[in-house]
């Protein structure tokens, strides 16, 4: 039975308890966050609602929650770091600890069927009309459910979001290019090449290694597969022989879980190619050490978080304003410096120029060394238009989830 379609409440809580998003994306620390323009530093009435948020650090940080009290005039915010599986269970739970859960769009259907979420009006975020194209034009490249543009919606006039982006990226692979050429590590069967047995790394979300998995075979001609992010069981049987394989053959230095654990097998050169997140591999070259991210020939990973309400809370209007709030633009500026995009053009009006080029224009960077970026650089993979256009998949819940984590379970004991 197809999980989107039938999933029942205990199937969720037990799958979910059994993987975990494998560590933060990456905190926020030592990066300056500005103060949101003047329009939210009138009293909009918050004062008697609170504002409590769970979810990944890349987001769920004390300065911007502090920020966000500031300009509003919320009584009072606190946020909770956890990864999405926990997250997902305690809310599945029942708990009433939190007001709204700063999610991933391919998580929203374990929520929306069990009505544990409200739809946010999109009438009510102000801040909605500077929203980029991503995320209200479907591209024809993918059936409409497929893409971010199709999760988020509550309904087929526009009207109501499940989720209001926040934060979102195309991920890739790291590698060392002293070890590889750039045309060695620009593809997605990397990961599993023998040369680099013993030196590769796998992200340990199951949701994240199969879909890799997938890429690389049908690159290799083991597999035709129209939708990596949503295998049938025949598919998702061949991907676990693969992986099975290639884990008992030595292939994989680790299967890392953890955002520093990435960033010290890559620094330290355990690890040589890895699936990465961008600020890992920002990270190692901040340590002077060699890294780049990959532009790979099948394509990118793309997703999105965002802030979705969770039903019954008291504080409706306090999650409404901090969506509002994230789509402002200051907010999106230190994930913007990490190698996060935010999904507001109001960003550029507020990121330096010369910055901004950088991150989202594809321009070389101006100005003194920082964090490994020197004078001249470039952005690894350009510019935003040329990285959006260059997309295999984006993250989504797959029909067979349950069978998908019995498979993984089998390759994690094998």
């Amino acid at each position: 039975m197809s999980t989107r379609d039938g999933v029942t409440r205990r199937d969720l809580l037990g799958t979910g308890a059994k993987t975990a998003l494998a560590g933060s994306l990456l905190t926020l620390g030592g990066l300056p966050l500005l103060s949101r323009a003047s329009a939210y530093a009138a009293d909009m009435g918050l004062a008697h609602e609170q504002l409590r948020t769970i979810g990944l650090s890349v987001t769920v940080q004390d300065r911007i929650l502090a920020d966000f009290k500031k300009e509003s005039g919320v009584g009072s915010t606190t946020g909770t770091a956890a990864t999405f599986p926990d997250a997902q269970t305690k809310i599945l739970s029942g708990s009433s600890d939190y007001d709204c859960w700063e999610t991933i769009g391919e998580r929203l259907p374990a929520v929306q069927i069990t009505k544990k979420i409200t739809p946010i009006p999109t009438a009510s975020v102000k801040n909605w009309a500077n929203i980029r194209d991503t995320f209200t034009k479907p591209s024809a490249q993918w059936p409409v459910k497929e893409q971010i543009a199709g999760q988020i919606w509550a309904d087929a006039g526009h009207t109501q979001l499940w989720m209001v982006p926040t934060v979102y990226n195309y991920d890739s692979i790291g590698y060392n290019p002293n070890v590889l050429s750039a045309e060695e590590a620009n593809t997605w069967t990397a990961l599993f090449d023998k040369k680099w047995k013993g030196r590769s790394g796998l992200n340990t979300d199951p949701l994240i290694a199969f879909g890799q998995a997938i890429l690389a075979m049908d690159s290799l001609g083991m597999m035709e597969a129209k939708d990596p992010a949503n295998p049938n069981r025949k598919q998702i049987d061949e991907a676990v022989k693969f992986l099975i394989s290639k884990k008992k053959d030595g292939q994989f230095r680790a299967l890392w879980g953890d955002f520093g654990e990435l960033v010290n097998l890559l620094a330290s050169g355990e690890m040589v190619v890895c699936d990465a997140w961008q600020p890992a591999v920002m990270a190692v070259k901040a340590e002077g050490k060699p890294c780049k991210y990959a532009v790979p020939k099948e394509g990118y990973r793309a997703w999105a978080i965002g802030v979705a309400m969770i039903t019954g809370t008291p504080n409706r209007d306090a999650v409404v304003d901090y969506a509002d709030y994230w789509l402002s633009g200051p907010p999106g500026i230190a994930v913007s410096e990490q190698g996060y995009y935010s999904p507001t053009t109001n960003i550029e009006k507020v990121m330096d120029p010369d910055k901004y080029a950088f991150w989202y224009l594809g321009k070389p960077w101006k100005g003194q060394t920082w964090r490994g970026i020197k004078e001249g650089d470039l952005r690894d993979g350009g510019s935003l238009q040329e990285r959006a256009s260059h997309v295999a998949y984006w993250h989504q819940w797959p029909d067979e989830y349950d069978y998908l984590i019995q498979k993984w379970d089998e390759f994690l004991n094998a």
